[in-house]
């Protein structure tokens, strides 16, 4: 007679499913135990089950074309998949005080990109707290609603920069139109991924495509530390070729808007904008004296220390701020 054959343990585990798994791998490595093994089987399964969740999730498909459809915006990851964000955090284009020739200028650009018309990469540099991040949310928002939702907002995080090709390739093969966003770029020291941008900015063979247009933030105007400059020009063979290398970067950029610190008067413009939008009740010289005050301890005055202060001030007096 054939004999029979016994599943080894790695098949069974194979059969079954994560979650019975870890626990039956619970129960053969306590079964000798001589203290009861109930609750440690339990918490060692639980921490087996959320490892076995995290895999799951590490191996999730990548994207494709129709899973543009989900959302209006999505974060990008390097593994090829991108993340539908249901909300996204933004502020009403009304409330950004202070820029208004930058605002006018970068919604034309945006509006003419959505219709299909030519438009530039946008690098908005300067200041930090001046709204930079804020202004591309709220173009973009703004521009959508005239353009029934063709537009998605897809961010793409600064240390994922090398794999911004295949984000090209597959957003090149969508209907949509798309800004693509990278909040707070520069680089530092050795770092040579600025490579991949610039390939894709304008030196490709393929080159941009015609539905994709690039938004960009930094505090610094050629997205490289002065340092960094300074050393090519000291140590390089040719100072003028490594440097125009590396400055050419931001030469990529068609539009370059710059921020900069705002006066006393903006600040205290910002401030009353946020009161009145969320209903803070509070008498305009004692906000005015409480914004002043707020600002002189943090040493700066910007766009985010108007928030910071407003944030404070609501939660005083007991008002919600509730985003659109």
């Amino acid at each position: 007679m054939p004999k029979k054959t016994s599943q080894t343990p790695s098949r069974a585990a194979a059969k079954a499913g994560p979650h019975k798994t870890a626990r039956q791998a619970v129960k053969i490595a306590t079964k000798s135990a001589d203290a009861p093994v109930s609750a440690i089987e339990e918490r060692i399964a639980r921490a087996l089950e959320a490892i076995a969740a995290g895999l799951s999730a590490a191996s999730e498909r990548p994207s494709t074309a129709d899973d543009l459809k989900a959302a209006e915006a999505f974060v990008w990851q390097p593994n090829g998949h991108l993340v539908p964000v249901p909300h996204v955090s933004r502020v009403d284009l009304g409330l950004l005080k202070g820029v208004d020739r930058m605002r006018d200028i970068l919604i034309e650009n945006t509006e003419r990109f959505a219709m299909g018309l030519p438009a530039n990469n946008a690098l908005l540099w300067g200041a930090r707290g001046m709204g930079k991040s804020s202004l591309v949310k709220a173009a973009h928002a703004s521009v959508n609603k005239t353009v029934n939702g063709r537009l998605k907002l897809i961010e793409i995080h600064r240390e994922d920069i090398e794999s911004l090709p295949a984000l090209m390739a597959l957003l090149r093969r969508s209907d949509f139109h798309f800004i693509v966003f990278c909040d707070d770029l520069s680089f530092d020291g050795n770092d040579a991924s600025y490579k991949s941008l610039k390939a894709v900015l304008e030196g490709g063979i393929e080159g941009r495509p015609e539905n994709v247009i690039l938004y960009a933030t930094s505090n610094r105007r050629h997205l490289l530390a002065r340092d960094m400059i300074d050393n090519e020009r000291s140590t390089a063979i040719n100072p003028g070729e490594a440097v125009e290398e590396k400055v050419s970067l931001s030469d990529r950029f068609g539009l370059w808007l710059g921020f900069h610190k705002c006066s006393q008067d903006e600040y205290l413009d910002m401030v009353r904008g946020y009161a009145r939008h969320f209903g803070v009740k509070i008498a305009d010289a004692d906000l005015d004296r409480e914004a002043l005050e707020w600002a002189t301890t943090r040493g700066s005055r910007s766009g985010r220390v108007a928030w910071q202060f407003t944030q404070e001030l609501a939660g005083r007096l007991g008002v919600k701020l509730t985003t659109k």
